[in-house]
């Protein structure tokens, strides 16, 4: 052996030595010099991210404040508050309009007042409403206004308002009551008072404007297991319509595909041995279905993420960068989660990204599945966003941040680590080749992925909310669906609305539809909508005179107007779509970004149906509209309540204006039809459940 290999071998050795210490150097979170660090992101927000901040406790509590000290009337805590009483609804953040913002943001102006908009039910006065108020300036608040009539061009009728916490205890009261009228019926059905078995609300809550009454399912309640699984066929359908609770009334029994008028003529009925029983056993804890206790030990620790210098994002504030990513978060108590500001390398892509609504619709041959149609925004989908756990809803080494909420209360509430940012190594290369002809070589870049979580358990469902940057400047937004399917009891022809799941118990049919707002600003505010799509043209072949080859070629169209842009659901949609800038890129293609979405949703809810306007997002998986400050949402917590006049119908965005070189937003439907089966006992799986679209860079770049 030479003095040469002698050498390179020490040197070799002396490095590996290095290297290994360095990673043991390195198990901490904090960098170190050992290995070659990112350029440090220069941070030049200097907290003008915070316009869109969510509102701190201390703001909430400063809005609350100022108006039970302003307003003139009494006001009751919404905790304990009668439907005849005033309260605090909700108070949440009032982002400033657009054009404010931008000229903050980009044009040097002054920052738009911090504002609040506080929701107060009046029910302690001669007509009683819903009134929506903007409360500021924050911290300290000196003046209010009320926005109703500008927002939604009429006041709020009372009986739009959501069912709270209160009503809920009180309307459990009343059942209570109705059922001690049967008490030998419930104990030959159920082995039961009364008093243990769990109540599921329903909604809407009638036929018609005005109608506040609601479908309740019972089922035997098993602390530390879900009781969805467990229906023991009764429902009762409770008046509560009245802003005095000691003139509720329970007006309908239902009982194994019967219908009573009360519980004690059902009780009549079973005594005089008229009535088919179905007995079902209270089930002991451990054979209880659904359970979620291991049947099994735990298996061999499965493999971890490491961050051997730590994260390689920072988060200042409510603003996360990373890898040439800016990303404003929030959390909206009803609609969840909400991006703003989302930049890449310095330029504005997405002006917001909001979760809108979330659509559960049920089927079903008992009274309480038929008549569900849930609009979980009404119940709260940022609010019941909860605790998220280590290294199972998010990794160990994920940031966790708290969220904090008013609603309901009139002192704020905080959802500790409810929402987790992380890097994600997805082991798969973002993009790679290894060449075998001519030359040998290979070339490869990991996929790497900042991600955005949050998860909202919303009565038996539990969603997973996903937003993720990608490092070729494509945005992936997901959502997947777990937790417990919604059931009936099983009787007469029930499968035809689902299968078999229990003893007693049919999954029902439901399906999931999830409507977003995207604001893009791809190369300034200005876009137009572009499609392309392929086609084949049959023609001469050039070389070969006498032959014909079938060609394709591209078919491009700009959408002029809003009605062109407004694609039906489950219906063919042109493969390529994308805002574009009136900016060319290097190669004089205007710079874009294309929508993709990737969906399997059910069908839409008839539009003979009276109650289809409330949901007529859902009649699109995308339209595109020019943008309004006065059409902020698709929809309203006051559609739930009161769907047959709806507060905000999403098909008067779509007028027919022209959308070329316009302020553009992309609303974009998702979903699947869920036919509940045996595999989704305890938990429906992630798997196969997920769905979403991505906003990808489309000649926006002179390359990758």
């Amino acid at each position: 052996m030479n003095v040469k290999t002698v050498l390179i071998l020490l040197v070799l050795a002396l490095a590996t030595i290095f290297a290994l210490v360095c990673v043991l150097l390195t198990r901490g979170r904090a960098p170190s010099t050992c290995q070659h660090q990112p350029p440090e992101q220069e941070d030049t927000d200097d907290g003008q991210s915070l316009v869109f901040a969510d509102l701190t406790p201390e703001e909430m509590v400063q809005v609350v404040r100022y108006l039970q000290g302003s307003l003139g009337v009494q006001l009751v805590d919404a905790s304990r508050a009668r439907p005849s009483d005033n309260c605090i609804a909700s108070v949440d953040v009032q982002v400033p309009a657009k054009a404010e913002v931008l000229r903050f943001l980009d044009g040097g102006g002054a920052r738009p007042p911090r504002e609040a908009l506080a929701v107060l039910y009046f029910g302690n006065q001669p007509d009683p409403n819903v009134t929506e108020y903007v409360v500021g300036p924050l911290p300290t608040p000196a003046y209010h206004r009320d926005i109703t009539v500008q927002k939604y061009g009429g006041k709020v009728p009372y009986h739009r308002r959501p069912v709270t916490g209160k009503e809920y205890v009180d309307i459990n009261a009343l059942i209570q009551q109705e059922l001690r009228k049967a008490p030998h019926f419930l104990t030959a059905c159920c082995e039961s008072n009364g008093t243990d078995l769990a109540i599921l609300t329903t909604a809407p809550r009638g036929f018609k404007s005005g109608d506040r009454a609601t479908w309740f399912v019972l089922f035997h309640g098993m602390a530390g297991t879900g009781y969805y699984l467990s229906p023991v066929g009764l429902e009762v359908l409770v008046e509560h319509r009245d802003l005095h609770v000691s003139r509720w009334r329970l007006r309908q029994v239902f009982y194994n595909g019967q219908y009573f008028a009360s519980m004690g003529d059902l009780e009549d009925v079973f005594v005089a041995n008229l009535l088919e029983v179905v007995r079902i056993e209270k089930p002991q804890a451990e054979e209880v279905l659904g359970s979620m206790t291991p049947r099994h030990p735990p298996g061999s620790p499965g493999p971890l993420q490491y961050e051997p210098q730590g994260p390689r994002y920072s988060i200042r504030d409510n603003r996360v960068t990373f890898q040439g990513w800016s990303i404003a978060f929030g959390m909206n108590p009803n609609s969840g989660p909400r991006l703003f500001d989302i930049r890449f390398h310095g330029e504005r892509i997405v002006y917001e990204l909001s979760l809108q609504e979330a659509l559960a619709l049920y089927g079903s041959n008992c009274p309480g599945g038929m008549s569900t149609r849930y609009l979980d925004g009404s119940f709260g989908i940022g609010r019941f966003a909860y605790e998220l756990v280590r290294g199972l809803d998010c990794p160990y080494t994920a940031t966790y941040v708290d969220r904090h909420y008013l609603a309901e209360s009139e002192t704020p509430k905080t959802n500790q680590n409810s929402l987790c940012i992380f890097e994600h190594d997805a082991a798969l290369p973002l993009r790679r080749h290894f060449s075998d002809s001519q030359s040998l070589y290979y070339g490869g870049l990991r996929k790497n992925t900042l991600v955005i979580r949050a998860v909202s358990t919303l009565i038996n469902y539990d969603y997973i909310w996903d937003f993720m940057f990608h490092g070729s400047g494509a945005v992936e937004v997901r959502v997947h669906a777990t937790g417990y399917i919604s059931s009936s009891f099983l009787h007469g022809r029930g499968t035809d609305y689902g299968n078999r799941v229990g003893p007693h118990t049919l999954g029902t049919m439901h399906l999931h539809h999830i409507h977003y707002k995207v604001d893009l600003d791809v190369g300034g505010q200005l876009n137009s909508l572009e499609t392309q799509d392929m086609e084949y043209e049959l023609v001469k072949d050039p070389w070969s005179m006498q032959n014909t080859i079938e060609r394709p070629y591209l078919r491009r169209e700009r959408l002029e107007r809003e009605d062109e842009a407004a694609f039906p659901l489950n219906t063919p949609m042109p493969r390529y779509l994308s805002f574009a800038s009136p900016k060319p890129n290097k190669w004089g293609h205007p710079r874009s970004y294309r929508i993709q979405i990737t969906s399997f949703a059910g069908e839409h809810l008839p539009a003979s149906s009276p109650m289809e306007r409330s949901l007529s997002w859902g009649r699109y998986q995308l339209a595109v509209t020019r943008r309004k400050e006065e059409e902020p949402t698709s929809t309203s917590i006051y559609n739930q309540n009161d769907p047959w006049t709806p507060t905000v119908a999403f098909a008067d965005f779509i007028d027919n204006e022209t959308i070329t070189n316009e302020d553009l937003v992309a609303w974009i439907s998702v979903g699947f039809l869920h036919v509940p089966h045996a595999e989704d006992v305890p938990n429906t799986v992630t798997v196969g459940n997920g769905v979403g679209f991505f906003l990808r860079p489309y000649n926006y770049f002179n390359e990758d």
